[in-house]
C-alpha cells in the first residue's frame, strides 16, 4: 500500500489504494445501481476504516469490502442500515479468479488501520447529492444553511396545508430521520433541536418531513440529501443560524393553493380563522 494508484476493478466500480485513503470510482450504466452512479466517486480515509473482510459472492465472485467506523460517515449514518446489499457502497464485487489480488488487498489494508472504534466527527465528505428532490406531498430543497419544504396541493394532508411551506436552518436542526422508499411509511424527517414541539407520529402529518412513494423520494436521491443535510447539522453553529428569506412565489402557484385551501375550507377541514389567516399568508408572497 505504500505505491500511489494501485487499482483494483470490479463490477461498477474501481478502487484506487493510496497511502492515506481508498478513492472509490462507481461507475455509469444501466446495471450500475442509481445510488451508486449519483455518489461518482468517495474518498475514505484510512482513519475511517474499521476493518476489512473478502467473502465469496454469488455466481463465481468474491467480495471485498471495508467496513467503515460508527459515525465516520454521513451517508452510513444517515442510511442508518437499511440499504440493500446490492447497494451498499462499501462492497466490491469481483470475479473469483481475482481472489488472491483481492486477498493481498485486504492484507495490506488491516495491516495500516489503527483505529476501530466510533469517530467523534465525520470523515469522510458527505455526496454532492442533489440540492433538491420531489417525495411525494412536497418538494424538498437544500441550500447549504437551510432546508425547505414546499407542499404539493395534490399530495399534502391537510395538517401540512394549515401549517404552510416550511423553512428550517440547520443551525435549528438537531438530525435528520430518513426511511427508505423501498419499505412501508418511508419519509425524510427533520429532527429539531429545541424539541418544544410535539412530533406527530405520522410523517405525512408532520410539516418536519416529507413522504416517500412510488417514484418519488428514490434513494440514490433522497438517501444522498439527507446525508448532505446531517453533514451541515453536525457542524452547524446554532447561534449563527439565521432563517433565509422566503422566496417570492409564481402567481399561479399561490393561485393554485388558494383554491385548494378553499376546498379545505368548504369540507370543514379548515376554519374560518385559519382560511383567513392562511389566504392572507399566500397573498402576502406575492
Amino acid at each position: 500500500m505504500s505505491r500511489m494508484g494501485d487499482v483494483l476493478v470490479g463490477f461498477h466500480a474501481t478502487w484506487e489504494f493510496e497511502s492515506d485513503s481508498v478513492l472509490i470510482r462507481y461507475e455509469r450504466g444501466i446495471r450500475t445501481p442509481k445510488l451508486f452512479q449519483a455518489l461518482g466517486e468517495r474518498r475514505v480515509p484510512l482513519e475511517a476504516i474499521a476493518g476489512v473482510s473478502l467473502t465469496r459472492g454469488k455466481r463465481g465472485t468474491v467480495v471485498l469490502r471495508v467496513e467503515p467506523r460508527p459515525g465516520a460517515d454521513p451517508l452510513m449514518e444517515a442510511a442508518a442500515g437499511q440499504l440493500k446489499e446490492s447497494c451498499d457502497p462499501y462492497r466490491l464485487v469481483l470475479p473469483a479468479e481475482r481472489e488472491m489480488l483481492a486477498e493481498y488487498y485486504a492484507d495490506e489494508l488491516k495491516s495500516l488501520l489503527a483505529e476501530s472504534g466510533p469517530a467523534d466527527r465525520f470523515l469522510v465528505e458527505p455526496p454532492k447529492g442533489p440540492s433538491s428532490f420531489k417525495a411525494y406531498d412536497g418538494k424538498a430543497a437544500f441550500d447549504g444553511r437551510t432546508v425547505s419544504f414546499r407542499w404539493f396541493w395534490t399530495g399534502a394532508s391537510s395538517a401540512k396545508w394549515k401549517a404552510g411551506d416550511q423553512s428550517f436552518p440547520v443551525g435549528e436542526l438537531n438530525g435528520v430521520e430518513w426511511r427508505s422508499p423501498e419499505v412501508f411509511e418511508g419519509h425524510l424527517r427533520l429532527l429539531r433541536r429545541d424539541g418544544a414541539a410535539v412530533t406527530p407520529a405520522q410523517a405525512d402529518q408532520d410539516p418536519a418531513a416529507v413522504v416517500f412513494g412510488l417514484g418519488y423520494g428514490p434513494v440514490h436521491e433522497s438517501l444522498p440529501f439527507a446525508a448532505a443535510v446531517l453533514a451541515a447539522v453536525r457542524t452547524s453553529d446554532p447561534l449563527a443560524a439565521v432563517p433565509a428569506a422566503r422566496p417570492r412565489r409564481d402567481p399561479a402557484d399561490i393561485a393554485e393553493r388558494i383554491r385548494h385551501l378553499g376546498e379545505l375550507h368548504q369540507a370543514g377541514l379548515v376554519t374560518d380563522e385559519e382560511f383567513s389567516v392562511k389566504k392572507s399568508e399566500l397573498l402576502a408572497e406575492l
